[in-house]
């Protein structure tokens, strides 16, 4: 069955800054600074990278983002205690480098609407790198902690270990991300819990809307119903809130409503044309964000100067089951085939892979086991749209 709700998470929102901030011609003037102060990684295979002299914008572009539950900042050194206490983060040791989201963002040659396509963190697939069957979540922490060993050996430590141990992970997320969906990823970004905090600041608040009030102590989410204005800690709150939510994917529609509402601040509110608004949302940009060496930032958002706030489609890839029973605990079941023919369906490009792959084993090599065998609720509604709002759960 589809599901259209889960959207992007905190790389999502640097996405969406560089987005935007084609928007006037101020804003325009300014881009050029990006091209300094961003973290690069090598982890896009050259084969995989657009040829040199080819125009990004003649040929499809598939981007990965992904939201990191790190405690360490782009640079690979520590977030302060005090600043993961304000994010209800715990500390430095907790967390494990797993992707708790994971886009891809289709954008098709010559222009026209992107796609943002969700894989629920907890699918159940084998990932890359002869990692065996997990949760795709794990691949980045997977392939990292596989490197780390090896890079000690080398003699690193410190920031630029986990640096050089971050790029393998991303590498693992890449390829498995590839394996699961049939694309060929050309981009990669990634941010943190500290680099959602610094963005959501940037920007001066969204405003999102509750059916009913929150109360969390897990994730600090305490909020009443209806209409409101978040940022900082709170805004980072409101996404990440599990317990107490009918499903996983009522986590997925919060997503959404803050990154909507995210879209439409910078479009309405006059962040462009402020100097001091938009001098900080790209140091926000500029300290989030980590991306694929060689990316050329400023061309691309010179791509997307005419991307408006309602020309970005959220969708989610098919799931099965969102309780299966595995050695890595519940897992969401997805069928490989069933992915690869709705990325090809809303994309309209062709993917790789056999569509009859099914879904992946345990890591003992026996197939996950369906615990609830109710199927999710099927695909009645439309995509949504970033112009989209509404109260969510």
């Amino acid at each position: 069955m589809l599901v259209t709700h889960r959207v992007w998470r905190r790389s999502a929102l640097g996405l969406v800054a560089l987005t935007v901030l084609g928007g006037t011609g101020y804003a325009w003037a300014q881009l050029s600074k990006l091209d300094t102060g961003i973290t690069v990684a090598d982890v896009i295979a050259p084969s995989a990278k657009i040829p040199e002299g080819v125009s990004p914008s003649s040929v499809d572009q598939n981007i990965l983002l992904v939201g990191i539950d790190s405690r360490n900042d782009a640079q690979g050194n520590p977030l302060p205690q005090a600043l993961l206490d304000q994010l209800h983060a715990g500390s430095s040791e907790d967390g494990g480098d797993t992707t708790d989201s994971i886009i891809v963002v289709h954008l098709p040659a010559g222009g026209g609407a992107a796609t943002a396509i969700s894989i629920p963190r907890d699918s159940y697939v084998p990932l890359a790198g002869g990692l065996g069957s997990h949760k795709i979540n794990s691949a980045f922490s997977r392939g990292k902690n596989a490197a780390k060993n090896q890079l000690r050996a080398q003699g690193l430590s410190g920031a630029e270990l986990e640096k050089q141990s971050d790029a393998a992970g991303a590498r693992t997320a890449v390829e498995t991300v590839q394996q699961v969906t049939g694309l060929t990823i050309n981009h990669y970004a990634a941010v943190n819990l500290a680099g959602f905090y610094s963005l959501s600041n940037a920007i001066g608040g969204v405003s999102v809307c509750l059916n009913n009030p929150v109360n969390d102590k897990y994730s600090g989410a305490n909020f009443p119903a209806g209409e409101q204005t978040i940022s900082g800690a709170e805004a980072l709150a409101f996404v990440r809130q599990r317990h107490g939510l009918p499903s996983d994917l009522d986590r997925i529609k919060r997503q959404q409503a803050f990154l909507s509402g995210m879209a439409k601040k910078i479009l309405s509110a006059g962040t462009l044309s402020d100097p001091t608004k938009l001098s900080d949302l790209i140091s926000a940009v500029q300290g989030s964000l980590v991306i694929d060496k060689g990316w050329d930032i400023f061309s691309f958002a010179q791509q997307l100067r005419g991307l408006s706030a309602g020309s970005i489609t959220f969708t989610t890839v098919p799931v099965q089951s969102l309780s299966m029973a595995t050695g890595d605990g519940d897992a969401v079941k997805v069928d490989l085939g069933q992915i690869r023919a709705f990325v090809k369906q809303v994309t309209g490009q062709a993917v790789n892979g056999n569509a009859s792959t099914g879904t992946g084993t345990d890591s003992s090599g026996g197939v996950g086991r369906i615990k609830n065998t109710a199927q999710t609720t099927s695909n009645t509604e439309q995509p949504v749209t970033s112009n989209a709002t509404g109260c969510v759960n």
